[in-house]
This record gives structure tokens, sequence and C-alpha cells, in this order.
């Protein structure tokens, strides 16, 4: 049985480790994931998604951030779906790029600041909250809400 307030923690002092954070990430993740990001500018939100993409198959080189184009679709091993909200005005314009279809797809749904369209995110979600704590230092908060979310947890735990 897990915890309803299923988290768990993570260091990296390094890309290297923010690196294999992704790849163990990869491992764990399951269709139908919606992952939101939270992260002040330059936090990692981007390399952890590339790092993601990797694991599941893909060039790092073709993972970028999707600030002006708003989404970017990539198959892998999974589907996923990146997109990057910085510049949205509100949760109806997130909307109106087809996001609840998506996050309702068996994909992967990668959202970079999702703190500001967080009234349309399904219950069921990983949050990863990422922390500057140095040059290349970050901490990382995950937690899962329903299902799907804490089995990820539940994986990253064992790992």
């Amino acid at each position: 049985m897990t915890h309803p307030n299923q988290s768990w923690q993570f260091r990296a002092v390094s890309e290297n480790d923010t690196g294999q954070l992704g790849t163990a990430l990869a491992s764990a993740f399951q269709p139908g994931l919606v992952v939101a990001l939270i992260g002040n500018l330059g936090a990692g939100k981007t390399r952890l998604v590339q790092s993601i993409a990797v694991a599941l198959g893909l060039n790092r080189q073709d993972v970028t951030s999707p600030t002006f184009v708003l989404i970017q679709e990539y198959a892998g091993k999974l589907r996923l779906y990146h997109f990057d909200t910085y510049r949205l005005s509100d949760s109806d314009q997130f909307l109106e790029l087809g996001a609840d279809e998506l996050m309702a797809s068996d994909g992967v749904c990668l959202i970079e600041w999702a703190d500001r369209v967080d009234d349309v995110l399904p219950r069921d979600l990983l949050r990863i909250e990422i922390e500057i704590t140095g040059p290349e230092e970050r901490f990382f908060q995950i937690s899962g809400s329903g299902p799907i979310s804490k089995a990820v947890v539940e994986k990253l735990r064992i790992l």
C-alpha cells in the first residue's frame, strides 16, 4: 500500500546526475502519465526532459525547449508530448493546444512551467519541483497524486 502523499527526493550535484535521474524516470514511466515540471528559469527542466527522451531512444539534439512552438511531440519507446506554458496567458490557451486530449492519451505529457496551468491538470499528476542549489546542483522533489504517478514514485524508491 502506498502513502497518499508519497514523494521522493533527489539531489544532483552535476548535470550528469540530472541525466541519471532522467534515465531512472524514463524507466519508471507508464503510458498516460502527466508530469508537472516546476522550477525557476535555468533550473534544468528542459535538461531533464532531454535525458528522459534519450533514455526512451531519442536523440538529445532533437529535444529542444518548446518555448516558442509551445509543444513538441517525440516518438520513442513511449510517445512524449513536451509542453512549455511559460508564454501562455492562461489555462484556456493551454487547452486550445489540445492539451486535454494529449493528457488523456497513452503518451507521456511533460509540462514545463506547469504551475501556470495547474487548474486544468489531471488529479493523477507526477510533480517534479526543481530547486537550484548551486551552479550545477539541483534538488528534486518528486511526488505522485494518483495511481499512475504514485506507481512511478514507488519505482524510483526501489531503483
